[in-house]
């Protein structure tokens, strides 16, 4: 596969959130991508044992904010063809996406990222 350039459009996974963006640099074994939307809002709780929620700290995951950059994986980036969504309507959507899938299946894990999604809604759209 060739390398992909710096300024070409891309998805990456980080973490267990998944993002368009804008690679910035290149680097030995990661790409730096600027961060433009939110496709999949990542898990919460302990990324050590996950759906677990008997852990020692559950954790909070924030979707990475607009422009952030972050050093995601070569083999974790693929190029990116279609329109760039708006930043806060991804999140909202991404958001809304992971909500309707822990309704889908209560567990004790689920009900605490419910409760970690319901937070966070409330920070990202004050």
């Amino acid at each position: 596969m060739s390398e992909l350039q710096v300024g070409e459009t891309v998805t990456g996974i980080y973490k267990t959130g998944k993002y368009i963006g804008e690679i910035t640099e290149v680097r030995p074994q990661h790409y730096l991508v600027r961060v433009l939307a939110v496709v999949k809002h990542p898990m919460q709780g302990d990324l050590h044992n996950p759906k677990q929620a008997d852990v020692l700290i559950f954790h909070e995951r924030r979707a990475l904010a607009f422009r952030e950059q972050a050093n995601i994986p070569k083999q974790m980036v693929k190029p990116f063809e279609e329109k760039i969504p708006d930043y806060k309507e991804s999140l909202k959507q991404a958001l809304n996406k992971m909500k309707q899938e822990l309704t889908e299946n209560p567990s004790p894990w689920a009900e605490m990222s419910l409760k970690m999604a319901e937070s966070l809604e409330k920070d990202y759209f004050k």
